[in-house]
């Protein structure tokens, strides 16, 4: 669901930017209102876990491939407005550092992916779950079914922004200037693979953290919304340990999404697109190739591309995005530390 630039039209990127700016400047003042000085941590672990995530390509039969976002135990955890900030985080740190998903789409792919997965899914969450127990295994099943219903729509709305391009942008001939199929194709195709494989794959991930959780941590699950418990808070932070960990495990392993091969669905370079419908769009042209990312497609430039090389390139761009997560956390707990001290002088 990366949406490279050239696939979408300038009008429908500003659009798409204009949507997300101050849903963005929304959720960036709810969390500082919702999210306390000790559980920033909770922040980078959900941003570095969700972009780790992302990593992990799963083959699908037609060719293509997909991924888990991991925005609904974000959502789950800290409440959809915190969950759009770490999604969105790691999917600028995608765009800009390893050009996963486009410059000019990415108020599109945050769209997608940082917005619609952690509502739909945290709100679905909140209407199956009810006032179950945390421990209940009404919770549990209510994890699994939003993580699959969310990242399935947040699909559609990739398809259907890929489908109108065609339809809206073309030659006088009919020729399309950006993404070349309809709607008629690319819903159904992208459905496809997340209907029988990412979303099972996201549904999975998100119901195994939350059973996790509620033998483990409980108080982890009683975040969102914000508890006045201090004994609650000091519970979940001293639980943070074993998430990091973990997280590195995923990092470690991470060089297993290489497994997949090709790419996912509408991600395509000019030269594969040219392959399958015989030309390259002149919007790809244009705008396909404008921003040179550091570490292309998780990769190191100039290494060899032997798998040891390739495994190693991919565990070192996982860390170097954990380490720009960490610091944009840091930065993000200092502005609240500065904003608490200054409320308690006034």
């Amino acid at each position: 669901m990366h949406i490279p630039d050239g696939y979408l039209s300038p009008q429908t990127c500003a659009i798409m930017g204009a949507v997300m700016v101050p849903v963005i400047g929304i959720a960036a003042a709810n969390l500082k209102k919702t999210l306390k000085d000790k559980q920033v941590p909770l922040l980078a672990i959900g941003a570095a876990f969700s972009f780790t995530i992302m990593m992990y390509n799963i083959p699908i039969p037609d060719g293509t491939t997909a991924h888990a976002v991991g925005a609904t135990i974000l959502a789950i955890i800290l409440g959809p407005w915190a969950a759009t900030v770490g999604v969105s985080i790691a999917l600028i740190i995608q765009a800009l550092f390893f050009g996963d998903g486009g410059i000019l789409t990415l108020g599109a792919n945050m769209f997608n992916m940082a917005f619609v997965i952690p509502f739909v899914s945290y709100y679905l969450y909140k209407l199956i779950s009810g006032n179950s127990k945390i421990s209940s295994r009404r919770r549990f099943i209510a994890s699994m079914i939003a993580g699959y219903v969310a990242i399935n729509i947040s699909a559609l709305c990739a398809g259907i922004e890929l489908g109108l391009q065609p339809l809206l942008f073309h030659k006088l001939d009919g020729t399309p200037l950006y993404a070349p199929y309809n709607l008629m194709q690319t819903v159904p195709a992208i459905l496809f693979a997340h209907v029988i494989l990412a979303g099972p794959l996201e549904a999975v991930v998100t119901g195994f953290v939350v059973k996790y959780m509620q033998k483990s941590n409980p108080a982890m699950l009683k975040i969102y919304p914000p508890q006045k418990s201090e004994a609650e808070n000091s519970q979940v932070i001293g639980g943070i340990k074993k998430y990091w960990h973990a997280l590195i495990a995923l990092i470690i392993f991470a060089p297993l999404g290489l497994v997949a091969q090709g790419n996912a669905y509408g991600e395509w370079s000019g030269n594969e697109l040219k392959s399958k419908i015989g030309f390259i769009p002149e919007g790809m042209n244009r705008f396909g190739d404008e921003w040179k990312a550091l570490l292309p497609h998780y990769s190191v430039p100039g290494s060899n591309s032997t798998i040891l090389n390739s495994s190693l390139g991919y565990i070192f761009c996982a860390i170097v995005a954990l380490v720009i997560i960490l610091t944009i956390t840091a930065i993000i707990s200092l502005l609240n530390k500065r904003k608490n001290t200054n409320q308690n002088i006034s």
